[in-house]
């Protein structure tokens, strides 16, 4: 049972000054009374209790992140929002939205459901302005990426095993310190395991992130991929870790050895934890487009994902393929990334990407 509480010390008695004639007693002490505890099995990145006099470490305000992730997507933004300087709603308004949409990675699955759902809540609405259709596709963008926004919930089996793959250059390992970061200053103990070890300097790269959060890394030089994971959930088991994750090899879905590798690791995994792995994360860059719905549905047939973890949302990202993957294969978004810094990483909202998204 995990506690975010610790016991205060009473107030320690307070003696009577020496030279007065006539000291009085000195008021009892009234101990703290311990907070009660608070159990693991939650959302690691809900807000902590008032009452906890040990604060998280520190991350910056949410507010500041959404100015990142409105920066980040403002070109998807600006495509779209021309489509709605006009003043008429008619059927050429549509056609641009359609384009605009295209444009943005949404592909044609979805960005024909958002049209059908637009103009049925643009009819019950009896908008008459562009400005109003817009806020309204706010609100249907919000409702498909709906279905994605879920929680990961850390403690419902100690450890946690979480697999993190995805393919080269996708920001795989640089997630991974992000989230260790993030359990780490929610209280949960750590450790990973640098079962990547295909690529040159992995493990000294997944080191350097063990090092900035202070945790513990199991890895071995040249070694099985999956004898590392099997070692690093045995070890999590054995010193009692909240968290074991496990950073596996870069690769292209139409690398099959390595998909099979993978597969690999799992069955290996569940050797060592019959209910391992408890997640199995698919990072995605946010740059690729239509492909990263194509990587999300082969790595889930082969190693049924779990979730999510969107990069690389600052800059050239056109953000739609969030709603091609609602479309397609809902699997949840538990965080998307907006740059470098540890701080760049944070919880899916869906009616907070929808705005700014069409910011």
């Amino acid at each position: 049972m995990f506690s975010f509480f610790k016991k205060k010390p009473p107030t320690p008695e307070i003696p009577a000054p020496a030279a007065a004639p006539a000291p009085l007693p000195a008021a009892p002490s009234t101990p703290v009374p311990e907070a009660p505890a608070s159990s693991w099995l939650r959302n690691p990145f809900a807000a902590k209790p008032a009452a906890d006099p040990v604060p998280a470490a520190p991350a910056a305000p949410r507010a500041d992140w959404l100015g990142k992730l409105k920066n980040g997507l403002r070109k998807t933004g600006s495509s779209i929002a021309t489509v709605f300087t006009g003043t008429q709603i008619d059927d050429a308004l549509y056609e641009e939205l359609e384009d605009a949409l295209l444009m943005a990675d949404t592909g044609v699955k979805a960005t024909q459901h958002l049209l059908a759902d637009l103009k049925q809540r643009v009819k019950a609405a009896k908008a008459t302005e562009p400005q109003a259709v817009k806020a309204l596709l706010v609100e249907s963008i919000t409702a498909l990426l709906a279905p994605l926004e879920k929680a990961l919930v850390i403690g419902q089996h100690t450890p946690t095993v979480i697999m993190v793959t995805g393919v080269n250059g996708a920001g795989k390992t640089t997630s991974i310190g992000k989230l260790t970061r993030h359990l780490s200053a929610s209280g949960a103990s750590v450790l990973l395991a640098a079962a990547d070890t295909f690529r040159a300097a992995a493990r000294e790269q997944l080191g350097v992130w063990a090092d900035r959060n202070t945790v513990e890394i199991i890895s071995q030089e040249g070694g099985d991929p999956a004898a590392v994971a099997f070692d690093s959930v045995s070890a999590g088991k054995a010193r009692g870790r909240d968290v074991v994750l496990v950073d596996t090899a870069g690769r292209l879905p139409t690398q099959l050895h390595l998909m099979e590798e993978l597969k690999k690791i799992r069955r290996v995994v569940q050797k060592a934890d019959a209910t391992a792995p408890h997640e199995v994360l698919l990072v995605i860059d946010g740059n690729t487009g239509q492909n990263a719905v194509s990587q999300v549905k082969i790595f889930d047939d082969a190693i049924q994902l779990t979730g999510l973890i969107v990069t690389k949302l600052d800059g050239t990202a056109k953000g739609g393929v969030l709603a091609a993957i609602a479309q397609e294969r809902p699997i949840p978004v538990y965080f998307i990334g907006v740059g470098e810094q540890l701080e760049d990483l944070e919880t899916f909202n869906a009616r907070e990407f929808a705005q700014a998204l069409l910011t």
